[in-house]
């Protein structure tokens, strides 16, 4: 899997969240991570121009005929088990599986379009940096239900 995700320099603590949990998956469930540089952000432009020039990075980062699954508030929302079923089909499919995650203004609206999926870890609204370590997470921890590892406690 890709996490393809808008954002260049990230705090230490998130960087290491993140690879703690990528590190973690091995085998045939890898998560490898891409990163977007920002678009141009000031007074006289808008944030919408930034994240469609961000979009456009975005797409161009996705393989050809991959699963397409953008993170948003507006996406449904996962329990382990759920994601845990999603992610033993995600690799069965034979395609490439690339994870979105926007910048601060969200993600544009032709990468929501070419989605195959829309998934929420929260209606909360979270820094998009903080994204990383908690869907490296979650895909552990669903990887990790997946293999009876016993990481994962109901």
């Amino acid at each position: 899997m890709q996490l393809i995700a808008v954002g260049k320099r990230q705090p230490d603590w998130v960087n290491a969240g993140y690879h703690e949990y990528a590190r973690r998956l091995r085998g045939a469930c890898t998560l490898e991570l891409t990163e977007i540089p920002p678009g141009h952000r000031s007074r006289a432009t808008s944030g919408n121009k930034a994240r469609d020039s961000e979009g456009e990075r975005m797409l161009r980062a996705i393989p050809p005929a991959a699963h397409v699954v953008a993170l948003t508030v507006n996406g449904r929302a996962w329990s382990t088990g759920e994601l845990a079923v999603r992610l033993k089909g995600w690799m069965t499919i034979g395609v490439p599986v690339c994870l979105l995650v926007g910048g601060p203004d969200g993600l544009s609206s032709r990468v929501l379009q070419r989605a195959d999926e829309h998934w929420s870890v929260s209606p909360l609204t979270l820094p998009h940096g903080l994204v990383r370590p908690v869907v490296a997470e979650a895909l552990y921890r669903a990887w990790s239900l997946i293999q009876g590892h016993p990481y994962h406690r109901e």
